[in-house]
Formats: structure tokens, sequence, C-alpha cells
């Protein structure tokens, strides 16, 4: 049987849908990965400002990454889509003030956001589009959470002062409605201190959700320094 033109087109278009169909499913959920600054500052290695200059005493984003249920997760999904600042030039005062680097040697931030486009956000290009939209969205719901503030209204202080865990993750859970995985490092001296914060977001990245599996990382103890910045 001869096959048309408008066949080849048919197969085509049905391929598409079928490579767009797998591409959406290769991930179930998203971990928001907030950090602070304090904590990735008060280690060894120690840390450098941007230069913009020193970053606001908050939460920053980490990244916003495609995870699966069975705890694994997609990773550099389009090696052809390098990171391209002119994509998110509306979105760079907000990515520079909400999403900074402390990486030695001080830098603009543009290395941390490629990598973070490049390894997750094109893994997420399904569900959010492109690299604008990748950005803006880890943005938006950055700005849903307001976790300093939850922690101080708790008591919760970032003054060098100690919290059992249960105090912070309830903290956080009456603040912002949503309960997070916590994660911790270690100061110089060797103390747990609170490092960074999960929160997990439904495939569509809309709505935030509870989370089907643990983020893993450094376990916390009961006893978490929350270190000034």
């Amino acid at each position: 049987m001869a096959v048309t033109a408008t066949t080849r087109l048919g197969l085509v278009a049905l391929l598409l849908a079928v490579v767009g169909v797998v591409r959406a499913q290769d991930y179930d959920f998203f971990f928001l990965v907030l950090q602070w600054p304090g904590s990735y500052c008060d280690t060894k290695q120690s840390c450098c400002y941007p230069r913009s200059g020193k970053p606001a005493a908050d939460f920053g984003i980490h990244g916003l990454w495609p995870n699966r249920d069975d705890g694994s997760y997609p990773q550099n999904c389009d090696p052809d889509s390098e990171f391209d600042p002119s994509k998110v030039s509306d979105l760079l005062g907000s990515m520079r003030s909400e999403w900074p680097t402390l990486a030695c040697p001080s830098n603009d931030g543009v290395r941390f956001w490629a990598h973070e486009w490049e390894k997750h956000g094109t893994c997420a290009e399904p569900a959010l589009g492109d690299e604008h939209g990748y950005f803006e969205a880890a943005l938006r719901l950055r700005s849903r959470l307001n976790v300093l503030a939850a922690l101080v209204d708790a008591g919760v202080r970032p003054d060098g002062g100690y919290y059992t865990l249960a105090q912070i993750k309830g903290a956080v859970q009456r603040g912002v409605g949503v309960e997070p995985f916590v994660e911790c490092n270690r100061d110089e001296s060797g103390n747990s201190q609170l490092y960074q914060l999960y929160f997990c977001v439904d495939a569509a990245g809309e709505r935030f959700v509870d989370c089907p599996v643990s983020p893993g990382g450094r376990p916390c103890g009961n006893r978490i320094e929350f270190p000034a910045f």
C-alpha cells in the first residue's frame, strides 16, 4: 500500500504526540528547595556574596526539581537547550534577589541559573514550557511561602539559637500551610544547622502537595542551630 504525504504527516504528528506524552510523564512532582544563606556560609568552605551585593537575610531558591515518586529524577533532558539570560531578562532582578548565588568566587549568578535550567529545568518543559516559564514558576511558588516570617512568629529566630526539628517543621506548617522536609548541614564546629527546606509541588507546577518521598540529604538530629546571616 502506498504511503501518501498526508499519511506521513499524520504519522509524524502521532509520533510527536507520543514523545510529548512520554516526556510529560517523566516526573510526578517537583521539589521546590529553599536555602538559608547563613547556613551555606557558616561552613568550612565559607561563601562569597554575588556581585550585586549581600543577599537579604531570607530563604533563597536553590532550585525547582522534577522528581519521581520512586525517589529517582530526570536530568539534563535537552542538551541543546542552553541557558540564555536574554530569555529571562524581565525576571533577572527577581532572580538576583530571590535566587542568589553564594558560590565562590563572587559572580553574577548566571552559571548557577544555567546549571539549574540545564540539569532540572529542561526536564520540566512539558508542564512549565520554556526557560522563561520555568524560572517564572519557581519565583511564583517562592512568593507563596513566607517561611522566615512563619518561623520568627513561632519564636524560631536566626540568631544562632538551637531548636528542635518539631519546632521548625511545626512553625512552617502553621505559618504557610505546608510541612517541609528539613535538611541540615554542619558548621565549622560540627553543629547541625538549618540548611534547606523542601516543599513538594504537583506535576503541573501549580499547587503544593504532600511529599510522596523523602529527598534524602543530611539528617538533622533534634538540636538544630539557626545561624544569623
